[in-house]
């Protein structure tokens, strides 16, 4: 488990925006599960950060100096960039975000990486049908909800398990979860499952493995689909994990297993957005966030990942006191 002792915070002058590049001011930055896998050292999907490195991750920021006919300053932009106050950029780093459409946030939530996680993890490997039993882990996750949500709209009864009672009861109440697993407490974890998926699982969406896979992976149906998006239960082992074998159940029932990572759809992610857009807009789905206030506090939210702190998308509020004219550090 990562701890604060990892990170340190460095000031410096920024650096002067040339031809084609911008400077951005930080308003949030993103924390994710996935920043803990780019902390170990190996070969993954993505490179790992560097040792005394800055972190990296989806920023969404203010132009306060343009030198690109892109981008004028004022202008509210999202772009994968650094821990940083203030960066430069180049323009085609960057999207301009229009404020009046939703809340800049979305971005970085239901109309950004984990909206569209949820989208094409569901949909394209799910593949849900009407009265399916789907059963979510991490479901008070930024991805979870949205998945939960998504399969209501196709019809399907969904089971969410979550860390707390709290969190349960918004998946209930405001997202018409139709039954929830509070996997801290439920004892028997297979048996409650099993009460809650009367007629096994059709899909198991599954965020967190470990433990709560191995009770799910039992009550899969004949050609079930399990879409593996995140192992964040797995993120901080001391050692390597060993767990139940899954093959005899995938074989037993001719059943789906496939994981993916999101960059994988990254030429239709204008579909996923227009149709996340459209459901948001049409009352059909509804996210929740998470924010902690003060660039000070970043290591904190991201470590605040792996205790379930979050309900929803995790974010922080960049707050600062530095003049918007400058000098930026």
């Amino acid at each position: 488990m990562p701890g604060i002792k990892n990170f340190r915070s460095e000031e410096s002058e920024v650096l002067q925006a040339k031809e084609g590049e911008v400077l951005v001011r930080t308003q949030y930055l993103s924390v994710d599960p996935y920043m803990r896998g780019r902390m170990n050292e190996g070969k993954s999907y993505v490179p790992p950060f560097e040792i005394n490195g800055v972190i990296t991750g989806g920023v969404v920021g203010e132009v306060v100096e343009s030198h690109s006919p892109a981008l004028q300053k004022g202008d509210i932009v999202t772009g994968y960039l650094g821990w940083h106050l203030y960066q430069v950029a180049r323009s085609e780093e960057l999207t301009k975000i229009d404020p009046e459409l939703a809340p800049v946030t979305t971005v970085l939530g239901i109309l950004g990486i984990p909206g569209l996680t949820a989208y094409f993890g569901l949909l394209d490997i799910g593949k849900p049908k009407r009265d399916e039993t789907v059963v979510v882990s991490g479901a008070a996750g930024a991805v979870g909800m949205t998945v939960c949500q998504i399969a209501k709209i196709k019809g399907c009864r969904v089971v969410g398990i979550a860390g707390s009672d709290e969190k349960n009861e918004y998946l209930e109440h405001e997202l018409w979860v139709d039954k929830t697993v509070n996997y801290k407490t439920a004892g028997d974890l297979k048996r409650v499952l099993k009460d809650a998926c009367p007629a096994g699982v059709d899909i198991y969406f599954d965020n967190v493995g470990g433990q709560v896979s191995d009770a799910v992976m039992s009550l899969i149906n004949h050609r079930a689909r399990t879409v593996i998006c995140g192992q964040i239960s797995l993120y901080n082992g001391e050692k390597p994990d060993v767990g139940p074998r899954i093959q005899p159940y995938l074989l037993a029932k001719s059943a789906l297993m496939q994981g993916f990572i999101i960059t994988d759809y990254a030429t239709r992610f204008g579909e996923g957005v227009s149709q996340l857009a459209g459901w948001l807009k049409e009352g059909k789905l509804k996210y929740a966030e998470n924010i902690v206030e003060g660039f000070e506090n970043a290591p904190q939210a991201f470590l605040g990942l792996f205790s379930g702190e979050n309900l929803g998308k995790q974010l922080v509020k960049v707050t600062d006191s530095e003049s918007p004219t400058g000098p930026y550090k």
